[in-house]
């Protein structure tokens, strides 16, 4: 077992440090801290959720991304995080630089990555392809922004893709039973 963890490690730091030395450049390194820190706190999913809240054609959606989130914060951040308990690539990968001031938390999975695949993944599922596909695209560059910056190992951000969309499509079947039951008991009470 042993092993698979020191090649998983290995490969997962080949990978950050082709990033470092291959794909880090002037232009990409202030667009790829911004993109990081919209997603600090999940501030910018927590803004575009408050605003598909605000408006009754796109509230439904509102409600699918808001407990898509809070599951993402619960099982994420609160559980697993913790639990697992993996210790940040740049304290173990040799040579590799962060670009940004340090977490405080572990790494496994990507928070960031996490919340923007539960928001994004909602959006693409239920609102036309124009909203959901940058919405897509934008979970996509804050999971890269991840690696790119040192802070999180690739399996941290597959991990977060992964259970983003589980938490999404949790949310969305929440929602849609719930308004299921609730036709039903209306149609029973006709």
């Amino acid at each position: 077992m042993n092993e698979i963890f020191s090649v998983l490690l290995s490969f997962d730091g080949n990978i950050l440090l082709y990033i470092q030395e291959n794909l880090r450049s002037e232009f990409l390194t202030p667009l790829f801290r911004f993109i990081t820190t919209t997603g600090n706190g999940g501030l910018i999913w927590i803004a575009i959720t408050c605003f598909l809240l605000a408006f009754k054609r796109t509230r439904k959606v509102g409600v699918m991304c808001a407990i898509s989130l809070v599951l993402s914060l619960l099982f994420t951040n609160v559980l697993i995080k913790p639990l697992v308990a993996r210790t940040r690539p740049y304290e173990l990968i040799e040579g590799l630089h962060i670009l940004i001031a340090k977490p405080h938390d572990f790494s496994f999975p990507s928070g960031h990555t996490t919340a923007s695949f539960a928001v994004a993944w909602v959006i693409f599922r239920r609102l036309p392809k124009k909203y959901g596909i940058p919405a897509l695209v934008y979970a996509f560059l804050m999971a890269f922004s991840r690696l790119y910056l040192g802070v999180h190992y690739p399996t941290d951000v597959l991990a977060g893709i992964l259970l983003g969309i589980l938490y999404a499509t949790a949310a969305i079947w929440i929602v849609e039973h719930t308004i299921s039951v609730r036709k039903k008991k209306a149609n029973e009470i006709l």
